[in-house]
């Protein structure tokens, strides 16, 4: 199973967007594992320099610090914030953890641009407006983990009344998405935001989603351009259109289950998919045959028809 870092003590807030957080010291709780493979796709985001650096400040609680800057941080989210804004940008070497179930961005998102070494974690996002941006996006940067999130928006509007859930877009590059709660939404997650963008994103948008929870989406579960994805140990509920791929992407899909799923795995415009271990429910696997076989990091399947357990009620906010 993925591996999780944890979070305890501590708690911040978002009074704006841009605004401070308070901050008190790097808490994350690492497990006893290999600091250099901490998320599901072997990613080691500099752990080891969290570890330093959670040292070497260890007395200095409560101090206030832009989320935008890139010293290494972590950020500890308390309570619903709720207020229509762009979205927040994030720094590197930084961590957003929501303290509970409580944590909630209601009206904004986040954005991580051009940036690197990113953790967000248990952290609740819903209802941004697509004037303010995708709930989460990544653009332009690589090292990124969306862990136990839980994001959703409405279907009472029409599709582009919000903007996706969870956005990898313009070469973003080793992203993994694990045990988030996706839900309740039109078009939830995109990898590549153009068929015309290939120059940019062919050779990037390597992404892993492990051990999510999708129910109530229309479409983009996730859908991917030009890119490399991984699809594991994922449970799907009341979706229309499931996972798509696109524009020459290279997908491995394992261990999943669709319940009342129209479209499980798809093709449109050449995209392709090696498909093991599916429980595809009255749906089928309808992408031609891809290449990618394996992946470069080790983890852990559960089987088609063990998901729901592994996956539902432990997907989401449950840190």
């Amino acid at each position: 199973m993925p591996v999780r870092t944890g979070a305890g003590g501590s708690h911040g807030y978002f009074s704006h967007a841009q605004a401070c957080l308070q901050q008190r010291e790097p808490i994350l709780t690492l497990h006893p594992i290999n600091p250099y493979t901490d998320t599901p796709n072997g990613l080691w985001l500099r752990q080891l320099e969290w570890r330093h650096h959670r040292r070497r400040r260890r007395n200095h609680h409560h101090r206030v610090v832009a989320v935008s800057g890139d010293d290494p941080k972590v950020v500890v989210v308390s309570g619903n914030i709720k207020q229509t804004a762009d979205q927040a940008r994030v720094g590197s070497n930084t961590s957003i953890i929501g303290k509970d179930a409580n944590a909630v961005l209601e009206g904004f998102g986040v954005l991580v641009k051009e940036k690197e070494n990113v953790i967000i974690q248990n952290l609740g996002i819903k209802k941004v407006l697509a004037d303010n941006g995708d709930a989460i996006g990544v653009q332009y940067s690589n090292n990124v983990w969306i862990d136990h999130c839980d994001v959703s928006s409405d279907m009472d509007h029409d599709k582009d009344y919000y903007d996706g859930l969870i956005d990898l877009t313009h070469a973003a590059d080793y992203v993994t998405v694990s045990n988030c709660y996706i839900h309740d939404h039109w078009k939830a997650s995109l990898v590549g935001h153009s068929d015309s963008n290939g120059d940019e994103d062919t050779g990037h948008l390597r992404v892993t989603y492990a051990n999510n929870h999708w129910a109530n989406i229309n479409s983009r579960g996730p859908s991917l351009r030009f890119g490399t994805g991984h699809i594991y140990n994922s449970y799907y509920e009341n979706v229309s259109d499931a996972i798509n791929t696109r524009q020459g992407a290279q997908v491995l899909v394992e261990s999943n289950q669709f319940v009342g799923v129209k479209k499980p795995l798809y093709s449109t415009d050449g995209g392709y998919a090696v498909a093991r271990d599916n429980d595809f429910g009255d749906g089928e696997n309808a992408a031609p045959a891809g290449t990618l076989t394996s992946v470069p990091y080790d983890y852990e399947l559960v089987g088609a028809d063990g998901v729901k357990a592994a996956v539902v009620g432990v997907a989401g906010q449950t840190l």
